[in-house]
């Protein structure tokens, strides 16, 4: 059975670097978006075309998944309901999900995008202190539930389904 890593967690927070690893130790492809965006858009944050990169690229995860490929998914997942749908979508495809969290406490994560900032400005984006605290704000933590990745519960009020929600979530998913 293939296994789907879902990386989980705030800039700065070290999930590339662990996504590295676990794609190594598992010969499992290795998705993150932040190395795609750049090359094909010139800007990190390109008006909109995240979620379409991302949405294409949880269509190659499937694909990789039913053909019994591992795969390391390096999106950062700050909602409840992008995890949930994610690991909904594994699991109809046979696999499992195995959701990596990495904690980040603020001084860490600052020093660390001021790292990647200062080496590797080409593979970044600005970050200040204001954005680095309201993402915070905004990041929900994985509960119990999802870290022993117990069964995946109902999409939110609205949605029957949780493939029509990631198909609203990420477009090109679809």
């Amino acid at each position: 059975m293939a296994t789907l890593f879902l990386m989980v967690g705030l800039p700065g927070a070290g999930k590339t670097t662990r996504a590295r690893q676990l794609a190594t130790k598992h010969g499992a492809l290795r998705l993150t978006p932040d190395e795609w965006m750049i090359p094909l858009f010139g800007e990190p944050e390109a008006d909109g075309k995240r979620a379409v990169l991302e949405g294409r690229l949880l269509w190659v995860v499937l694909e990789a998944l039913s053909l019994g490929t591992g795969v390391v998914l390096d999106f950062g997942c700050w909602s409840r309901d992008e995890r949930s749908a994610i690991r909904w979508l594994a699991e109809s495809a046979g696999a499992s999900c195995h959701v990596v969290y990495l904690p980040v406490d603020l001084g860490t994560q600052l020093a660390r995008i001021s790292r990647r900032e200062a080496t590797t400005p080409q593979q970044t984006f600005p970050m200040n202190e204001a954005d680095v605290s309201r993402w915070r704000t905004l990041f929900e933590e994985p509960d119990a539930v999802e870290l022993a990745g117990d069964h995946v519960g109902g999409p939110p009020p609205g949605w029957l389904r949780w493939r029509q929600w990631a198909a609203a979530r990420w477009p090109s998913f679809a």
